[in-house]
């Protein structure tokens, strides 16, 4: 039997969206946390886009006691070569992976998808991005890091080499520190992806100008 699809928010932003972007939540989050960003990008009537936010299953993250909550991967330690799960991390991009398949059997085409992530959630749409065998549109990663960055020569695809990846950070990044993510970007261009990198004066979370940035960039990839 087929797994089930993760559950998700959708939002369009107008009648028969065109374009589809998969956006993936943080740590302890939902997809109902960054839906109400989709009017705020004010995204014109003539790009009709479907945003889809999907929930992370719920596990034990052992860094909060085991606690469960939503996690696309457990954190075992801080220590900065270890800090996503690998396994959980592959899994949870498999998981995304079948979504953007559905989408794309639903009518949108890969050059009109975008896979974008928050944190824990960026950490999936840097590693299946950079692994798809399909080219969609681009990769948004917020502030956000790269489980095993020293893996991705071997197992990068050079299918989305090309395809923008928007890297935004806050310096004030207490969670995810502005260090880590540069790192992914580093890794990223030493690649030979093709990244942008920004930072904000912000701590772990989202801004005015940052949402004005994305919404522009998602305009410049999805047109």
């Amino acid at each position: 039997m087929k797994e089930a699809l993760l559950p998700y928010v959708e939002a369009n932003t107008g009648d028969n969206p065109q374009a589809c972007v998969i956006w993936l939540h943080g740590l302890g989050d939902s997809g109902h946390g960054f839906a109400p960003i989709v009017p705020e990008l004010q995204i014109p009537a003539a790009l009709p886009v479907r945003f889809l936010f999907p929930h992370a299953p719920e596990r034990p993250v052992t860094i909060n006691g085991g606690m469960r909550m939503r996690a696309w991967y457990d954190i075992k330690t801080m220590d900065l070569d270890n800090r996503a799960d690998e396994a959980g991390v592959i899994e949870s991009a498999e998981m995304v992976n079948a979504l953007l398949e559905a989408q794309h059997e639903a009518g949108f085409p890969y050059e009109k998808m975008v896979l974008a992530g928050f944190s824990q959630g960026g950490v999936i749409a840097l590693h299946l991005g950079t692994r798809l065998r399909h080219k969609i549109a681009g990769i948004m990663a917020l502030s956000t890091y790269m489980c095993k960055p020293g893996k991705l020569a071997e197992e990068a695809s050079d299918v989305n080499k090309s395809t923008p990846v928007m890297m935004a950070h806050g310096i004030h990044d207490e969670v995810v520190p502005a260090a880590l993510g540069k790192m992914a970007h580093t890794a990223l261009e030493d690649n030979g992806f093709s990244a942008t990198w920004q930072t904000y004066p912000m701590q772990h979370n989202v801004c005015v100008q940052e949402i004005q940035d994305i919404s522009r960039w998602l305009q410049t990839v999805l047109d």
